[in-house]
């Protein structure tokens, strides 16, 4: 249960696939529950449905699995105003930052909202969408079942009732919005989530900052990024960064780009074929209100989450093995602070 509207929770669902012949990702195909039609083309798996005969069933054959985490929303209308050549320069600079270990991915992805438009992705954990409202859009359709102006289209009609199954279900109310729409005015309405201040100032919290910094956790937990100016058309021209989220600077202590730092779940969404194992960096703002973490929540505790760390993040990992016990534990004190 989230302690705050808009927070990350204990909620997961499942994403699944399989690999061809060469070792590439494929979507799955998954029956359901009349046995007539399978459900293809994503690699969600939904876990309940509005009737028994649409209930999906994960078969054996689709042997890439696992867990997702539901992430927080909270903020991401800052997330979105932050332009793409600030990530796209923050990948292009780790390899220097890291002796050649970190490097970060930017994606370029499809504005749903806007057709031949694109832009760096940087929502869900595999940086699939770019924009708050193709990813409010893409999860009304995909774990919701609500067509909308951005997804359109139903993946499947089972249990659907209506003289015109193929009508887009969320319409616009008296004001010409959807309810997709407003969704998304309240993401883009939403602040960042505030640090614990209290903690934040004792000595422990500050000297695990500056640790946190010297063995570079900072490189992909980016601390600060600036926001577009007001006035900025984003996302395929759809949008223009108002006032209150333009030339901000926020800290949410992540970079919001892929990596592959031993945690992977070898599944692709919406990047190339070497994404499968690459996970977007956690922002790690509101860190102090969670109490499980990672892309699947199995870590139950911050030290056993920076463990889990390897790969891009190995160099970063064997310095944090290297600190002495308190220096290690102010580090998870100033985590705790976020």
């Amino acid at each position: 249960m989230n302690q705050v509207v808009g927070t990350a929770s204990h909620f997961t669902e499942v994403r699944a696939g399989h690999l061809d012949l060469n070792g590439n990702f494929v979507n799955p195909s998954i029956p359901v529950s009349d046995g007539a039609a399978t459900i293809s083309g994503r690699s969600i798996v939904n876990d309940r449905a509005i009737c028994e005969a649409a209930q999906e069933h994960l078969p054996d054959s689709e042997n890439v699995r696992t867990q997702r985490a539901v992430l927080s929303v909270l903020g991401d209308g800052f997330v979105e105003a932050v332009e793409d050549i600030t990530l796209q320069t923050l990948a292009a600079n780790q390899p220097a930052q890291s002796n050649g270990l970190i490097h970060g991915e930017a994606i370029v992805i499809p504005v749903l909202e806007a057709p031949g438009q694109t832009m760096v992705g940087r929502f869900g954990w595999k940086d699939q969408q770019p924009t708050v409202l193709s990813f409010a859009g893409d999860a009304y359709l995909n774990e919701m079942g609500v067509t909308n102006h951005v997804r359109p289209n139903d993946v499947t009609s089972i249990c659907k009732t209506g003289a015109n199954q193929n009508a887009i279900e969320d319409t616009p109310d008296s004001i010409g919005m959807a309810d997709v729409d407003h969704f998304a005015q309240f993401i883009r309405a939403t602040m960042a989530p505030p640090r614990d201040a209290a903690l934040a100032a004792t000595p422990d919290a500050i000297a695990g900052q500056a640790a946190f910094n010297s063995i570079g956790c900072v490189t992909c937990h980016v601390d600060t990024l600036v926001t577009a100016r007001p006035g900025t058309v984003i996302a395929g021209g759809t949008y223009t960064v108002p006032a209150a989220i333009g030339n901000k600077m926020i800290h949410p202590y992540g970079d919001f780009l892929l990596h592959d730092v031993g945690t992977g779940d070898g599944i692709v969404q919406a990047g190339p074929a070497d994404t499968a194992n690459k996970i977007r960096t956690a922002p790690l703002w509101g860190l102090h209100i969670k109490s499980r973490f990672m892309h699947d929540n199995e870590s139950h505790s911050v030290t056993n989450a920076i463990q889990r760390h390897a790969g891009e993040a190995a160099g970063v990992i064997s310095g944090f093995n290297a600190l002495s016990q308190q220096q290690q534990q102010q580090i998870v004190t100033f985590l705790n602070s976020l």
